[in-house]
């Protein structure tokens, strides 16, 4: 059941993406506001309580309904409960346009547009940059949301809770995004227990992401930057995905010396600036060759990972 949900999921979502300002995320969005309004304090206790109220709205009910479901014998509705879980949380299709259009129009050399097109998906200030520097942002935004959004997503809908901690799995991302990254957000106390949740819960799936698209990319480079420059990203989990993806496509991308402290757990791996000078992250400079080359990399890992969740479901279904 959970290969065919997954499968008729990104189905539908190729024939009818889903808007990612749909009912379902504004809701969660004014829901999360409205808890950090009410629960917002100034200490880490607030956050903590706040994100397990967040996940007891959420969380629970999605699964209650897949058991009940299940376990009365009504199999099909749970196999459809499956797909529309799977089909809100995936998010294969929610940004493509973007990608899309940013590469159509460095291809045509219209800069301007790729820079507004990449201000609004990345949400930063693309003045003055190149069409290297655009695609070179373009191809990490890419490749980090495709793991937030659909990786990671595989991996725990594979857990015996299925769907809800898919769920889980999301809700958890946008959280530690929503309470960290705003302007008014940063720094503050309430968003680190959500930030820090989120980085053990992807702590698996981000290692994952990396191995396949080492497997199905350049397997040395890719192992090559993970092992030596992952670890020196403020954020680790952000290394491990660029550094792999890079080195799989042969393609430096961002730098281990730049700092992203929206999801830095406390325990992270700090900038190690004494070696900025003697390493070198491997690969050549992005260009309009890199996207796609990310298009490539990201649908052969989509494929390598729906063959081992076929595999996976055809092992259980035998056993």
């Amino acid at each position: 059941m959970t290969f065919f949900s997954i499968l008729c999921a990104l189905l539908i979502e190729q024939l009818k993406p889903l808007r990612a300002d749909n009912q379902v995320y504004g809701g969660i969005k004014t829901l999360a506001m409205r808890i950090e309004g009410w629960f917002n304090a100034g200490e880490p206790k607030n956050g903590r309580l706040g994100w397990i109220l967040m996940m007891l709205v959420l969380v629970v009910p999605v699964a209650i309904v897949y058991w009940v479901l299940y376990h009365n014998g009504f199999v099909f509705l749970a196999f459809a409960w499956n797909v529309a879980v799977v089909y809100l949380t995936l998010g294969f299709r929610h940004y493509s346009h973007y990608f899309t259009s940013i590469q159509l129009a460095l291809n045509q050399g219209d800069e301007a547009t790729a820079r507004t097109l990449l201000a609004e998906w990345a949400r930063i200030d693309t003045v003055g940059m190149d069409a290297q520097e655009i695609a070179r942002i373009a191809v990490e935004k890419s490749l980090i949301t495709t793991h937030r959004s659909v990786f990671g997503v595989f991996f725990w809908f594979l857990m015996p809770a299925g769907p809800a901690c898919a769920v889980l799995y999301r809700v958890s991302e946008y959280l530690a995004r929503a309470w960290n990254e705003p302007e008014h957000m940063r720094n503050e106390a309430f968003g680190q227990f959500a930030a820090r949740a989120f980085y053990w819960i992807d702590w698996i799936p981000v290692r994952l992401t990396a191995i396949a698209f080492a497997v199905v990319g350049n397997f040395e480079d890719a192992i090559y930057a993970w092992r030596n420059f992952a670890s020196r990203w403020a954020d680790e989990s952000r290394g491990i995905i660029l550094a792999a993806g890079g080195g799989a496509m042969g393609v430096r991308l961002g730098s281990p010396f730049e700092n992203a402290p929206q999801l830095l757990p406390a325990d992270a791996a700090l900038v190690d600036l004494g070696d900025a000078e003697s390493d070198v992250l491997p690969g050549e400079e992005p260009n309009l060759r890199a996207l796609q080359s990310t298009v490539g990399l990201v649908w052969r890992a989509l494929i390598l990972w729906m063959i081992l969740l076929l595999l996976l479901s055809s092992v259980v279904w035998l056993g």
